[in-house]
This record gives structure tokens, C-alpha cells and sequence, in this order.
């Protein structure tokens, strides 16, 4: 698997990539070009053209949940699929794995914070998969769904989120990862992490049966996080024997300090590829 980070809080030195606070990878594995993510804005569309990705041509499009930072990117990326169309240029019509809550609206106070395409309209140009269930886009790369929370220490409420019952604080319950199966053990690959990496870790390895994590990458959601919350992570993490960690977009600095006595912890921007 080859993994490329489009956008990142983060850039990375003498790399003239932009940078935003938002978060989007592109994931290569196989035969299959996968979008995980979009980001903010279109920084990761103009940052992809540099580097030669075509994301017209890709057969996944992820999203670990409905946050503005991870979805409103997608506005700029479906104008650009719906003019490759009229012009008749090559476009792919991807499918668009998500929990079925990304498209559930959202606030900060009165502030909107959710998803601005609905639904509907995105199934103009993709084809929609909600799924509450883990699901397999091939042998080797698996899309969690809803992450169980088993602990006291993670996942706080962000917001509110509208439902068919009213407003409810928002433990965002959409909050997922695609989890790759390398031959040296599992790759996590999260967005926000909302729902707690603890808890993503351990659903990892249920559902996939392997109990070996060889390396975890993207937002861990620790923005000064109580003591009983990084405490809590970095016990759990020594447990698991992590090769290596790649914090980004919404963990701290203190917390990657913190963390950095149990794992090897390595600097992620905007342009850095991996390959597991």
C-alpha cells in the first residue's frame, strides 16, 4: 500500500505543498486508487495536480465522518467531476463508502459544522454505500463502520447533532477508519478519531482477527486532552507494541511528546508518501 497525504494541518519543509486544517490521503493499494477524505477546501485537489494524482480516476472515495474539515472539499472535487462529464473527459463514477450518519446535520453553538452536500446529491455522481458494518473494498483494505466504545477514557461530544428524536450532543457515532492488512500486521488509517484510537485498535483487531499493529496514521483527536485521556491512550499503546505512529491535523504537540515515550512517532505534512 502506498499512502499520500493530500492535505494536512501540517506542510512539510521544502516541499511547496498547501496546507489547511483539514485532512485527505490517497491510498494505492493494488489495483485500487482510493480518496480518504477531502479536506476543507480545495487545497487538496491543487495539491494532487502537483503531484500527478488524477482523482478522476479513482474507484473508492472514503469518508471517516461528517465533519467540515474532512467533507467540504468534496464541493470543488464533484464541479470538477461534473465537467470531466460534459466534456467528455474520462471520470470515473467511484463508490462513496461512509456510516449513514455523515450526512446527520450539524452544530458548534449556532455555527453549521456538518456535511454541505446531501446525500441525493452526491448519488448523481457516486455510488453510495452507507454501512454501519465493516466493509471490505478488497483482500487487504477494510472500512470499519461504527467503532463500539469499550472505554471510559475516549470519545467526548463535539457540538450537537440533529435527529428524528431532536438536537443530541454529538458523540459523532460516524467516526471510522479503513484498517490495511500489510503482512507485517495492521495499518490504521484515521481521520479524526472522535470515537478514540483505543477503541478503533481493538475493533481492528476483532473484526480482522489479527492482533498484530504494525503502524497507525492520521488525526488522534488529542487537542489537550485530560490526563486520564492521554494516560489512558499511551498505556494502551505501549500495550500494543505500535512499529510506528504518524499523529497529525487535530493531535497536539504535548500530546505527540507524550506519546512519543511508548511509540516512534514521525512528523506527517502535506506531500509525504509511505508505503507499507
Amino acid at each position: 500500500m502506498k499512502l499520500t497525504v493530500l492535505v494536512d494541518n501540517n506542510t512539510i519543509i521544502d516541499r511547496y505543498f498547501l496546507g489547511e486544517p483539514g485532512l485527505s490521503f490517497y491510498i494505492e493499494t493494488g489495483s485500487d486508487k482510493i480518496l480518504f477524505d477531502a479536506g476543507y477546501s480545495d487545497a487538496f485537489l491543487i495539491n494532487s495536480r502537483k503531484m500527478d494524482i488524477d482523482l478522476l480516476n479513482i474507484n473508492y472515495t472514503v469518508i471517516s465522518h461528517g465533519h467540515l474539515d474532512h467533507t467540504w472539499g468534496l464541493e470543488p472535487l464533484v464541479r470538477e467531476m461534473m465537467e470531466a462529464r460534459l466534456e467528455n473527459r474520462p471520470c470515473l463514477t467511484p463508490e462513496f463508502i461512509c456510516h449513514p450518519s455523515i450526512f446527520d446535520e450539524r452544530f458548534y453553538g449556532d455555527i453549521p459544522i456538518g456535511m454541505n452536500l446531501s446525500e441525493k446529491f452526491l448519488s448523481g455522481l457516486f455510488k453510495i454505500n452507507t454501512t454501519l458494518k465493516p466493509f471490505r473494498l478488497n483482500d487487504r483494505l477494510l472500512f470499519l463502520g461504527e467503532i463500539p466504545r469499550i472505554n471510559s477514557f475516549e470519545s467526548n461530544p463535539v457540538g450537537q447533532r440533529k435527529t428524528s428524536g431532536g438536537m443530541v450532543d454529538d458523540y459523532i457515532p460516524d467516526d471510522s477508519s479503513l484498517v490495511y492488512l500489510s503482512e507485517k500486521g495492521l495499518v490504521i488509517i484515521c481521520g479524526c478519531t472522535h470515537s478514540g484510537i483505543c477503541n478503533k485498535i481493538e475493533y481492528a483487531r476483532e473484526v480482522t482477527g489479527e492482533e498484530r499493529v504494525l503502524s497507525v496514521i492520521g488525526g488522534l483527536h488529542l487537542q489537550n486532552p485530560s490526563i486520564d485521556h492521554i494516560e489512558g491512550v499511551k498505556k494502551y499503546l505501549s500495550s500494543v507494541e505500535l512499529n510506528s505512529l504518524y499523529p497529525c491535523h487535530c493531535t497536539d504537540l504535548q500530546s505527540k511528546i507524550v506519546l512519543s515515550s511508548v511509540a516512534s512517532v514521525y512528523e506527517v505534512g502535506s506531500g509525504m508518501c509511505l508505503e507499507f
